[in-house]
């Protein structure tokens, strides 16, 4: 009987430290739960440890399931603050363009210097060479068209410096390509010009170099009317070095094009002409 009794006692020691070294999670395997026989039998008409009798509800569960808002329809939105309508941009104005925004182009050139001719609403050759003129003084793109930049700088009255101080004075700037009629320091009016192309080209089997040389000059001779040059017709040319001279020209690009003359448009030298611009003896600085 001891012998037993002692028996008894080792394997409830043996099972209590068996479920001491549980994880505390997960059933092992071989272990009972609590309250139930090792033999996995029910006492008749009792019910296991933390099983509700039939038709009851699990403790700590409500009865009805709290309704669930149902989601809506319309998701909420955050309200944006209204952005301020943006102007469309004007259109540009390009050759060809009418009416009374070429007109206001045309006063506003004037008002800053740049030879035009004048204000008809038409903008034509000699608006574009205006246009150049400016875009040249500004430093921007020379396309002749009146897009935000070239409208920058009509509204900034962007204007070329002189460098001369006293007297009448043609400057020709090489690297604007600009010619600038100047009065004691003070520039009076401003064209687009293109002078010497600094490409080689051949004349009676010789080569020479299309530039236009820098220096301080004075027109010697002019000539009122077409002059048939072996390069090409000059249109009332006014010489200040040699066979180089101002001349009026039929094509009077953005860029150096000629073979050492400073063109401007036919329209230009017309007015040069009649206000008397360039007499003989004026002084010429091309820089």
């Amino acid at each position: 009987m001891r012998r037993a009794g002692a028996l008894a006692v080792a394997a409830a020691m043996a099972l209590t430290l068996a479920t001491g070294c549980d994880s505390g999670g997960s059933s092992q395997t071989g272990a009972q739960p609590t309250g139930v026989p090792e033999n996995g039998t029910q006492p008749p008409g009792t019910q296991p440890t933390g099983t509700p009798p039939a038709g009851a509800q699990p403790t700590g569960v409500p009865e009805t399931s709290p309704a669930q808002p149902s989601p809506s329809s319309t998701p909420p939105t955050s309200s944006t603050p209204a952005q301020p309508d943006k102007k469309p941009a004007p259109p540009k104005l390009k050759s060809g363009a009418k009416g009374a925004e070429v007109v206001a182009l045309q006063e506003r050139l004037t008002e800053l210097g740049y030879w035009n001719g004048k204000a008809d609403g038409n903008f034509g050759s000699t608006t574009q060479q205006a246009v150049f003129a400016l875009q040249k003084a500004a430093g921007i793109g020379r396309d002749g068209t009146v897009g935000p930049k070239t409208r920058k700088a009509l509204d900034q009255g962007v204007r070329p410096k002189a460098r001369s101080t006293d007297g009448h004075v043609i400057e020709i700037s090489l690297k604007r390509q600009l010619l600038m009629v100047v009065d004691d320091g003070k520039v009076k009016q401003i064209f687009n010009t293109s002078t010497g192309s600094n490409e080689h080209y051949q004349y009676q089997g010789e080569t020479y170099l299309a530039d236009t040389p820098s220096g301080r000059f004075k027109v010697g001779r002019q000539i009122d009317g077409w002059r048939h040059g072996p390069l090409g017709p000059l249109w009332r040319p006014k010489y200040f070095n040699g066979g180089i001279a101002v001349h009026g020209a039929p094509s009077v690009p953005a860029y150096p094009a000629s073979h050492g003359c400073a063109r401007v448009s036919i329209s230009a030298m017309n007015w040069i002409w009649s206000n008397n611009a360039i007499p003989l003896k004026t002084r010429v600085w091309v820089y």
